[in-house]
């Protein structure tokens, strides 16, 4: 892994999901296969393959300091390229600093994570009632997860982490995005510890040689998605929890 420390030159960026987006690093330790932040290669320089390089941002918390007070509130996004708590953050603390600085001005913010290590700024998140946490989740199967998600927590510490978090009266969500084999279990386990679920299709084709090399090239066809995707919305909503189809 190549760490680099780095002074960025700003820090809220504009977003087509939420108002901003904050980014503490570039690139990302978990090394997803099917992650779209995968593009971001073309615009860094970096020649190590994606999940082998991560650039520290470590003046982040100053600028966001000095951008809150001049740019319009909105919701920030945290993140958009990356997972603000990969295992780097342990040493940085980089998120929990600018979670500080967005509690303290009073700015919204949605977290989303595949991490277990958001439950160390739990007393910060109870500061706001202006924050949402979600984490992905794409399957219950840790032989499938060890596949794609190489680098991130086991399902299992995601899903107990929602749990923590719902039961401190934070607003959470999920993301099955992609849908991987062996979603179909998130419905019950995920069940009283959601708000809401959004569910999507894998959209970008970095990990098929991955769904081949263990012969699920099944999983990655048109009919798998449909076929799954409304079947985690049946069941999702039988169970009274919204569930947002975004494709």
């Amino acid at each position: 892994m190549n760490i680099t420390v780095i002074k960025a030159k700003n820090i809220l960026s504009r977003s087509q999901v939420y108002d901003y987006a904050l980014n503490p690093y570039v690139g990302c330790q978990h090394d997803c296969l099917y992650c779209y932040a995968r593009f971001m290669k073309r615009f860094t320089g970096h020649r190590e393959r994606w999940g082998e390089f991560v650039d520290v941002k470590i003046n982040a918390p100053e600028l966001l300091a000095s951008e809150v007070m001049k740019k319009r509130v909105g919701r920030v996004w945290i993140s958009g390229v990356c997972d603000p708590y990969q295992p780097l953050e342990k040493r940085y603390m980089l998120t929990k600093r600018c979670l500080e600085i967005l509690v303290e001005n009073g700015w919204p913010f949605t977290v989303q994570t595949k991490s277990s290590l958001v439950l160390r700024d739990i007393e910060i998140l109870k500061r706001t009632d202006n924050v949402e946490v979600g984490f992905t989740i794409t399957t219950t199967d840790e032989r499938v997860r060890k596949i794609f998600e190489p680098g991130a927590s086991p399902s299992s510490e995601r899903i107990e982490a929602l749990a923590h978090l719902h039961a401190e009266g934070i607003r959470t969500f999920a993301m099955v995005a992609p849908i991987l084999p062996g979603a179909e279990d998130l419905v019950s386990a995920l069940k009283g510890k959601v708000e809401y679920v959004i569910v999507d299709r894998l959209n970008y084709h970095y990990a098929d040689w991955a769904y081949k090399r263990y012969e699920m090239q099944w999983a990655m066809e048109d009919g798998f998605f449909s076929q799954k995707g409304e079947e985690l919305r049946t069941a999702f909503e039988s169970e009274g929890i919204p569930c947002q189809m975004v494709f």
